[in-house]
């Protein structure tokens, strides 16, 4: 009676691999990793844009207190945005729309979010990005600078299409 050892078995088992089985797995796995890139590229490179409108000085950005917020039109008139002053020298602008049904977000300076009456999503005020709620992206950036005279001017926009990867604890869907 002969035993075959662990390793004469595996190499019996290679040695019996057709060329037609090999190349067969090798496109197999080959399609499946062309496929898997895109997503992963798109997970773990998200991409900002950031588009250059007419330069508008934000009126009464001076006179704001840290902790407050003023509310303004940027890039048109009927584009609701909200200016944050986070610190003494820190401020941040985002746009009002909220990322999942559009409504207006609100600034709550006792909880430094931003908050959306419609379906209680919920924004970080530092960051723009989503913290509670339906919304899956954050909110389009204002993009801002101190000129002359120390006066604060809205520059651009920024629109991140990062969106959240959120995962189903229920089951269905």
């Amino acid at each position: 009676m002969q035993i075959k050892s662990h390793v004469e078995t595996d190499q019996s088992e290679l040695s019996n691999t057709t060329r037609r089985v090999f190349c067969t797995d090798l496109l197999l796995t080959s399609a499946g990793l062309l496929l898997a890139a895109p997503a992963a590229t798109k997970a773990a490179a998200p991409q900002d844009s950031m588009v250059a409108y007419p330069p508008r000085k934000i009126e009464g950005a001076e006179t704001l207190l840290p902790g407050s917020s003023l509310y303004f039109n940027y890039p048109t008139r009927n584009d609701a945005a909200v200016l944050l002053r986070l610190s003494e020298s820190e401020y941040r602008a985002y746009s009002r729309r909220c990322s999942h049904a559009g409504c207006s977000v609100d600034f709550h300076p006792a909880s430094r979010c931003l908050m959306c009456p419609c379906h209680r999503g919920t924004y970080d005020a530092r960051m723009g990005h989503v913290m509670f709620g339906p919304p899956q992206r954050p909110l389009d950036e204002i993009v801002l600078e101190v000129r002359a005279g120390g006066h604060l001017w809205a520059v651009g926009k920024n629109s991140r299409n990062t969106e959240i990867i959120t995962q189903n604890l229920k089951g269905g869907d």
